[in-house]
């Protein structure tokens, strides 16, 4: 059982697995790194709204070193990873909660854009998409009230870097957008994506997240996301971006 104290530790014992890396978040202060034989685990405070302890590797390795960060982290901290491997983690630490399944998904280039959607943004009776002011928070966080409550990204929170949006090209009105978050140096996050209600099936939640993530690559080489498994609607949207699915699980100490 060894401590990592850098990122390049941390991207050597995972094989630069991006949410591994992801995790560490440029081993910015807080954050704690181990690894014992192939086994490797991250304890990152509040990356996207929780204490997130992400792990990899083969299950015999892993559950001791589970135990150990646990108890070097504290109990906050949620066991993340293949939902396979999770799965076998809770199987043989009790102490755990069943598993929550869900998607990471990653790219490091994005696909072209569909040929409907590749005319001249004059076209479009709403604008491109673009970054907002800081004086846009209230709207942003209007449209996510409404059209995505549940978003883990919402303006205001530490690391919650910048939004982008569409908006109406004669009301003004915000109609979709997307959020850089919980970014780190060599992995981009995209989160807190919505689309005004009225607005859905107009490919606007498509063009914002294309428009962030351009971003996130062309700054920090990866781009990746979060998806709940039920929310196909949007795993097709990440698909058709280039993004491609990870099955991943979390669990946590029972109460």
């Amino acid at each position: 059982m060894r401590e990592l104290v850098s990122e390049a530790e941390v991207v050597a014992a995972s094989g630069d697995d991006d949410l591994v890396v992801w995790a560490a978040q440029g081993m910015r202060p807080g954050v704690r790194a181990w690894a014992c034989g192939d086994a490797v685990a991250v304890a990152s405070p509040a990356a996207s709204r929780r204490d997130r302890l992400v792990v990899r590797g083969t299950a015999a390795r892993l559950v001791p070193l589970v135990r150990h960060a646990l108890a070097e982290a504290g109990p906050s901290y949620r066991p993340l990873g293949d939902a396979a491997l999770i799965e076998q983690v809770v199987a043989a630490v009790p102490e755990l909660e069943p598993a929550v399944g869900f998607s990471w998904m990653g790219t490091e280039k994005l696909a072209p854009p569909r040929q409907e959607v590749t005319v001249s943004e004059g076209t479009y009776p709403e604008g491109s998409a673009s970054w907002l002011a800081d004086s846009a928070a209230p709207e942003v966080a209007a449209l996510l009230a409404a059209a995505n409550p549940g978003s883990y990204a919402v303006p205001g929170l530490p690391r919650v870097r910048r939004w982008a949006g569409v908006r109406d090209g004669e009301s003004g009105a915000l109609l979709a957008v997307a959020a850089d978050a919980w970014s780190a140096p060599t992995v981009g996050l995209l989160a807190g994506v919505a689309t005004a209600v009225p607005a859905r099936g107009r490919g606007l939640g498509e063009r914002v997240c294309r428009f962030v993530a351009s971003a996130l690559l062309a700054e920090h080489g990866r781009a990746a996301l979060m998806v709940d498994d039920w929310n196909r609607a949007a795993v097709v949207v990440y698909e058709r971006l280039g993004f491609a699915r990870r099955r991943v699980a979390a669990t946590g100490l029972r109460a």
